[in-house]
């Protein structure tokens, strides 16, 4: 079984400030760092360290070329990935001394994918592979339309959210992976069972997995409805948390493992994550994450 992320790519320009900008402020920031990242690259990132067989298809500009080699160390192939003679996708990230950030995103290659690409990987994939989108691209409705037309298991993790998202193939949709915002925006509930009741009475055939970022996480496959906490770790930087914790889950549910155990492995995974700045810098291994695990067992957690 294979996973076919194709997903987004991009060079992450950190600003570590006292305070989120305000309309017409200027600051300067506390430091300056820059990281590979992007949601795709990171769930690409997070499926391989979690053990999953991943391919990562999409668009890399001239100045994004350390992105493929940092895929390809983490054990990602990457013979679907492209070069475009174009800049790269950007995010410019701005953390605050709690750890949350907000972000300003710039789509470059990841806003050029051509119909000819999608045909090319595509051909090389059939019914018992899993694709897995976010919403970082130009065909967002093609990918979910051509994943369900071979028969493949679609995983839609629709952020950034927009209102085009409501306009898309959702029925279509096997999984979906959504935060307490998004699954508020696709259910118009607030309150995390009955976002996941609404979702599916409009997706009856879907999966959902609700993160609700301290509060934990819930998931409901039809038939289990489960919950996990958050560990308790320092907060650094959240930036690649959700990442972390979509490509954990799916690693483990796609291998077999049951709900509960997939939201603890994930959970594990996303608290790591955290605990690191950066954003596929700081997502774990499989190894690092059965460690903690057995580490927080034998305290009794």
């Amino acid at each position: 079984m294979r996973i076919l992320n194709f997903g987004s790519l991009n060079i992450d320009d950190v600003y570590t400030v006292e305070h989120f900008v305000r309309p017409g402020e200027t600051v300067s920031p506390i430091s300056y760092e820059q990281f590979p990242g992007g949601k795709g690259l990171n769930q690409s990132i997070a499926l391989a360290r979690a053990g999953a067989e991943v391919y990562h298809a999409g668009l890399v500009g001239a100045d994004g070329l350390f992105l493929s080699d940092l895929l390809i160390s983490s054990g990602v192939r990457t013979e679907f990935l492209m070069r475009q003679n174009a800049p790269n996708g950007r995010a410019i990230i701005q953390v605050d001394p709690s750890g949350q950030n907000c972000i300003i995103l710039y789509g470059g290659t990841n806003r050029q994918v051509t119909q000819e690409h999608l045909e090319k990987v595509f051909s090389c994939f059939s019914s018992g592979d899993w694709l897995l989108l976010q919403n970082e691209l130009n065909c967002t409705r093609e990918l979910i339309e051509m994943g369900r037309q071979k028969g493949m298991t679609v995983v839609f993790n629709p952020s950034p959210f927009n209102n085009e998202v409501l306009k898309l193939p959702l029925h279509l949709v096997d999984w979906f992976f959504v935060n307490e915002i998004e699954g508020a925006a696709l259910s118009e509930e607030k309150e995390p069972d009955r976002i996941l009741n609404e979702i599916h009475i409009r997706y009856p055939h879907a999966k959902i997995v609700l993160t609700l970022g301290k509060d934990g996480a819930m998931a409901d496959d039809g038939k289990v409805r489960a919950f996990h906490g958050i560990f308790d770790t320092e907060v650094v930087d959240t930036t690649a948390a959700g990442d972390t914790f979509t490509g954990f889950f799916l690693a483990a549910i796609s291998a077999g493992k049951e709900l509960g155990w997939a939201l603890k492995e994930a959970s594990a995974a996303s608290a790591l994550a955290v605990s690191v700045k950066g954003a596929s810098v700081s997502i774990p291994g499989r190894k690092e994450v059965e460690s903690f695990l057995t580490s927080q067992m034998q305290r009794g957690m």
